[in-house]
């Protein structure tokens, strides 16, 4: 096509007709963002649009910004393209972003997965002609277990560290992974603690009135003994820390994708590893590359050249889209 919807530049994923980027890593003018990881969401941008569920949590990781809300679903002209963001179920308030110039549609997907958590808006498929998509766990090894046995693992463990007179230390991202396992946790069990940037986050969902369930913020004054057996919620890079060896004996666990592979696992040094993602697992990507019904299919961010060439085996038209988005853990705490 001679005048693509999106071109792809230094600056970021870009749109000729509406003059925006979608969750460029240099700052623009104009930047439509898919939701609030770091990776996507970047300071420096002079007018900012994502969905309303995600603009508190931006604005509570950026400071200041000038930012415009829209409704899921909710149709926007910008110059010459109409724009609407759509559930992507990678964590509360995240977004694809569908771009339509003269009957062409383009679905930029962020990051997403396909299974419901029971706390992000759900994944919805949207028909388009071209999709970007990412591929953090583009390999066939990775295949996520249900959520309800994951749950049900991480619930003994975490019980029999209790009954062991330990604290359970499981480090997680503070935004989207670790909301997502308090919705799997039994708050029976002993009490829950938070590190503080775990809880911070969790107080601007609460407000948006993402149900969570009772948790204790984690501060200087706490006194470990006060909550036997607890389990604790911290970014990954708390484990082994000054601040996790307050709590005396413990276990400690690490909640990601990567925990499929035992190399990983054996790096993060961590007594369990649970096998948890936030991204979708290759099921989850041909599926979802399926139901857009999209003929154009560019990877970013991942196993992409091994992933690009599986999908022309397939009878896409398949490319690789270099872009300066992570995955899961390139942060120092995304789980």
């Amino acid at each position: 096509m001679s005048n693509p919807v999106l071109t792809f530049t230094d600056r970021g994923i870009y749109c000729p007709a509406g003059d925006f980027y979608i969750d460029p890593w240099r700052p623009v003018d104009r930047a439509l963002i898919t939701h609030g990881h770091a990776d996507h969401a970047r300071p420096g941008h002079r007018r900012y649009l994502c969905t309303n569920a995600c603009a508190p949590v931006m604005v509570h990781r950026l400071g200041a910004i000038s930012v415009e809300t829209v409704k899921f679903g909710e149709i926007r002209k910008i110059g010459d393209a109409l724009v609407s963001f759509h559930p992507a179920g990678h964590l509360p308030g995240s977004a694809q972003i569908r771009v339509e110039v003269a009957g062409e549609i383009w679905v930029v997907s962020g990051d997403y997965k396909v299974v419901p958590d029971g706390i992000s808006e759900p994944f919805e498929p949207v028909t388009c002609h071209s999709f970007i998509t990412e591929c953090t766990f583009g390999l066939p090894v990775f295949k996520w277990d249900d959520q309800n046995d994951v749950a049900r693992d991480l619930n003994a463990w975490w019980a029999r560290n209790a009954a062991d007179g330990k604290a359970s230390i499981l480090g997680a991202y503070s935004l989207g992974k670790a909301q997502r396992l308090l919705s799997m946790v039994d708050p029976a069990i002993a009490p829950i603690l938070t590190h503080g940037a775990v809880e911070n986050t969790n107080e601007v969902l609460r407000n948006q009135g993402y149900r969570l369930p009772d948790t204790i913020h984690i501060t200087p004054d706490l006194n470990p003994k006060d909550h036997p057996g607890a389990l604790l919620i911290a970014p990954p890079s708390a484990l082994g820390s000054q601040w996790a060896r307050r709590f005396g004996p413990s276990s400690t666990a690490f909640a990601s994708g990567w925990m499929r592979l035992r190399g990983v696992r054996r790096r993060r040094a961590a007594d369990r590893g649970f096998v948890i993602s936030d991204h979708a697992d290759w099921d989850g990507l041909m599926s979802a590359i399926r139901e857009t019904g999209a003929e154009n299919i560019y990877a970013t961010h991942g196993y992409t050249d091994i992933f690009a060439r599986w999908m022309n085996t397939q009878g896409y038209n398949a490319k690789v889209v270099p872009t300066e988005f992570g995955g899961e853990d390139d942060e120092a705490d995304a789980a």
